[in-house]
């Protein structure tokens, strides 16, 4: 890409074109005039587009035109509608075969864990089983942080964080399971060198069934505590703290090859850009991770519609394509039993910021995913167990999916943000600004630049993010931890009792 044009087509078919910085009315651009200001990141035509005419970007449809519309004039949101209504027949084809990438050997020190997992980080999580004791776990972390300052200073231990959320009681069914599952799923995350399920005693989520969803390699590092059970339930979660934390400060991190790194990707308050720049870039850490053997995981079905025949033509086999036509049709009726369309997205930011349809918004997103085969499908709170592309069941709200790829197994996420976002998950969370503009404006924020495709080209900008996920997976400090922003949030679907 040329960071001295003004604008850019994604491909020759395509019917927009991108303006990189604000236009004015008059500029020529592509070989067409321009007949109204184009913010930056905002879309114009290059082609004349009759009106029930389908527009092009990223090689595939991207909405309807409403009305004519001519070459130069913006399209968005006053001229340009969603196509999408409903679930579709898809039909298995032959596995496209992925661009093989050049694996340059990279290594990172990890945590190898009992189970074989490897951490990026070793710290002490407390998941309550129910909001009753969230509070509960969030002076225990504070208390438990302080006792062990020691250990925190010398880098033995990460952290003690714990993970409050308002779940685990009045829930029925497969609502109730869901939380059950994924708070399961947390607890053997490789970043978790030691748990603390923290019970109240009455709740729904009882703890033995908890840990009946734990295989026995991991029950060594964990520790259950219920309220109601104690005469001082803070010591005793203390006690059990000083045990864990006794055993983890004896951990110590190795040298590991880029196959024993579990990367979630995911993106949050995208804008335009983040299609050129930003997810194509994980997009290629997703594929130098899963050549090198490792694992990626991609999440956010709804964020899929419009764009899901590009992950279809890529699954491994037609077991896999079957599960992800399920899950993908499935999420839909989800939608429209809720009396919802399913195209009710993007949202006011992605708006502002120039992505007009959902289709638009998904064409880009799944980009995340590069070239890599889909190797595998797994529901809410469901761990991934093959190398490959992974794609998981989970909605697009950053709380809920940042979670989710975290209790699947990541061990460190890539967050691309075009408007930017403080959030972060329970592992590390590294934002990726997919212009300058906002690595620039909220360094607080953003861990990496990816406007530097722009301006370096895209295999500079992937060898230096490359670098910088093995710097952070070693133990370098991604924004949202020094910012101290973690949390959880958990997919609620079923009535309150």
């Amino acid at each position: 890409m040329d960071p001295q044009l003004p604008a850019w087509r994604i491909a020759p078919e395509d019917d927009v074109a991108v303006a990189l910085k604000p236009l004015e009315t008059g500029e020529t651009c592509l070989g067409v005039a321009l007949r109204q200001p184009i913010p930056a990141g905002h879309k114009f035509a290059l082609n004349a587009l009759a009106e029930g005419s389908e527009v092009r970007r990223y090689r595939a449809p991207i909405g309807i035109a409403t009305r004519p519309i001519a070459p130069g004039e913006h399209v968005h949101g006053h001229n340009l509608r969603t196509a999408l209504s409903g679930e579709l027949a898809y039909r298995f084809a032959a596995v496209a075969k992925a661009t093989p990438v050049r694996d340059k050997g990279h290594r990172f020190d990890g945590y190898v864990r009992a189970d074989g997992g490897v951490g990026t980080r070793n710290e002490l999580w407390i998941l309550p089983t129910v909001g009753c004791v969230g509070r509960l776990g969030e002076r225990l972390a504070r208390e438990a942080e302080r006792r062990a300052g020691e250990a925190l200073a010398s880098g033995a231990i990460d952290g003690v964080h714990a993970f409050n959320h308002p779940f685990g009681c009045s829930q029925l069914g497969a609502d109730l399971d869901g939380t059950a599952a994924v708070l399961a799923a947390l607890a053997q995350n490789p970043n978790a060198g030691g748990v603390l399920l923290l019970g109240l005693g009455c709740e729904s989520n009882q703890i033995d069934a908890l840990m009946a969803r734990i295989p026995a390699d991991r029950h060594a590092r964990i520790r259950a505590v219920r309220a109601q059970s104690e005469h001082d339930e803070f010591e005793a979660g203390l006690r059990a703290i000083g045990d864990l934390l006794a055993a983890m400060a004896r951990d110590r991190r190795q040298p590991v090859p880029l196959s024993a790194l579990r990367l979630g990707v995911k993106c949050g308050g995208s804008d335009a850009m983040s299609g050129l720049t930003a997810n194509p870039l994980i997009g290629r850490m997703a594929d130098a991770v899963t050549q090198a053997g490792g694992s990626a995981i991609l999440t956010e079905i709804p964020e899929m519609f419009g764009a899901e025949k590009l992950l279809l033509e890529r699954c491994e086999n037609e077991d896999v394509f079957d599960r992800l036509t399920a899950m993908v049709n499935g999420f839909k009726r989800y939608f429209l039993a809720h009396g919802e369309p399913v195209s009710e997205n993007p949202s006011p930011g992605n708006i502002a910021g120039g992505i007009t349809t959902l289709e638009e918004k998904s064409l880009g997103a799944v980009q995340k995913g590069g070239v890599a085969t889909v190797a595998d499908v797994i529901g809410y709170g469901e761990r991934t167990t093959r190398g490959g592309l992974t794609i998981l069941e989970a909605p697009g709200n950053d709380a809920v999916s940042t979670t989710a790829l975290a209790a699947a197994g990541a061990t460190v996420t890539l967050f691309s943000t075009g408007r930017g976002t403080p959030l972060g998950s329970p592992v590390p969370t590294v934002k990726i600004a997919s212009n300058a503009a906002l690595a620039t404006a909220k360094r607080n924020w953003i861990d990496f630049d990816a406007g530097t495709v722009l301006t370096d080209g895209i295999d500079a900008a992937s060898d230096a993010l490359l670098a910088r996920i093995v710097a952070i997976a070693s133990g370098e400090r991604t924004r949202n931890e020094t910012n101290d922003e973690r949390a959880i949030g958990i997919w609620k679907r079923g009535v309150t009792l």
